[in-house]
């Protein structure tokens, strides 16, 4: 079974605390790096050598963790006018990925006029989630860009039986996307009003580790682009098989086998010769930084009720992934030896009760003012917190390549949190 471990030992770790007050986010940069480079290679060493990853920004929101992935060659995934702003703060808009596609694909639903021009005056794909858009973006910015590409949704085309992902849940029940007669029509108006180039995408499954539901993905889509080219008479530059590698949040369990993956697709591309120049690519942002981040707490209180429960000083607010989605992740007691254990709930202070961390989790036997670490919390959840009951969201730090720690967003204050209100009568 694989150990999750944090990148630093609890002397400096504690000493962290004395300038950094928990609870705030840790993020290694040395881990993102490497992996954001493995991602990469693995697919060039797969054939799939115009492969990119765009990183869906809303999986950590953090000017310094994106120029970090725009170093290692990767563009970004948009889904709202502040994801675009924070591309366009770090650069994201000038230039091209190295597979000559635009370093920005703006995937959005439900979406302001504002919105799109923004992700077209940044030079973004746009990519459209519903077939009365078309009209929409003729009317509100009186041409198409030359490149555009559509989001898909199979719906009963695709079943996962009962065990379709939880957080996407099944095709038929997803507010995103087109169907596939949808596309045809889609495509045919901008053909017709001179778009020339093209790209198709979906986003089906979430948290995946099960390297032959990616490769249906890619079987899907391939399938489609193939007839839509041969009916149409349209040529696709890219398919985006959307995010969803997933990431082993259990030790006991097995990471995704990324080169499988590649493998699979690669072959699969392979043999579809009318596919030879188009581009795979992917959005994905759990796999990237997710495992490579760690919500750091203290126990603030214990209680002994009908259960044995330990009280950090985070909170729902810093991690939401457990309360909204029954979510597991991992636990660790710096410096506390496997043996003996207790069984406890880990929770916060929320006035809610799925304010928990862990319920009835086996821990080394914890008290007052022990650190505790939350692993994986990398993606989703920083970028998931809120103010409710006036909860302060925490800093974001990351751990550099020299070993030294940097505050890459500073703890909110009570005057943050009432700048927007009137206090005066």
């Amino acid at each position: 079974m694989a150990t999750k471990t944090l990148p630093v030992s609890l002397d400096a770790l504690e000493a962290l605390t004395q300038d950094h007050p928990t609870p705030f986010h840790l993020y290694d940069e040395v881990a993102i790096r490497r992996f954001a480079r493995e991602l990469l290679n693995t697919f060039d060493h797969a054939s799939l050598p115009g492969y990119r990853n765009y990183f869906a920004v809303k999986a950590l929101p953090n000017p310094e963790i994106m120029r970090i992935l725009q170093e290692e060659g990767m563009g970004f995934d948009c889904s709202s006018y502040a994801e675009l702003l924070l591309c366009e703060q770090v650069g994201a808009h000038k230039g091209t990925l190295p597979n000559g596609m635009p370093r920005i694909m703006f995937t959005s639903n439900n979406t302001p006029a504002d919105d799109f021009r923004k992700a077209v005056e940044l030079g973004a794909i746009v990519n459209l989630d519903d077939l009365t858009h078309v009209d929409y973006l003729r009317r509100e910015l009186g041409e198409f860009p030359s490149l555009m590409c559509f989001r898909y949704n199979p719906g009963p085309l695709r079943t996962f039986g009962d065990s379709h992902d939880f957080i996407i849940g099944s095709p038929e029940e997803a507010k995103f996307g087109m169907t596939r007669g949808q596309l045809f029509e889609g495509y045919a108006a901008l053909r017709d009003a001179g778009v020339t180039r093209f790209g198709l995408h979906t986003m089906v499954v979430s948290n995946e580790r099960h390297t032959d539901a990616l490769a249906e993905t890619a079987t899907m889509l391939f399938d489609l682009v193939e007839e839509l080219t041969e009916t149409l008479g349209i040529q696709f530059d890219f398919v985006n098989l959307g995010g969803g590698f997933g990431v082993a949040y259990r030790p006991e369990e097995p990471q995704l086998d990324i080169d499988c993956v590649a493998q699979k697709i690669a072959r699969l591309r392979a043999d579809r010769p009318a596919l030879a120049n188009v581009q795979v690519v992917t959005e994905n942002g759990r796999r990237i930084t997710g495992p490579y981040g760690y919500l750091v707490t203290r126990v603030r209180h214990t209680k002994d009720t009908y259960r044995k429960y330990l009280c950090v000083d985070a909170c729902m607010a810093n991690l939401m992934r457990p309360g909204m989605y029954d979510a597991y992740h991992h636990i660790t007691v710096p410096g506390k030896p496997a043996e003996p254990t207790e069984t406890y709930d880990v929770v916060g202070s929320l006035c809610e009760n799925n304010d928990k961390f862990a319920v009835q989790r086996t821990l080394p036997v914890s008290g007052v003012g022990d650190l505790m670490v939350l692993h994986d919390s990398g993606a989703h959840g920083h970028a998931m917190g809120f103010n409710y009951n006036g909860k302060l969201r925490s800093a974001e730090l990351l751990l550099q390549k020299d070993g030294s720690v940097r505050v890459i967003r500073r703890a909110e204050t009570y005057d943050d949190l009432f700048a927007t209100l009137n206090f005066t009568q």
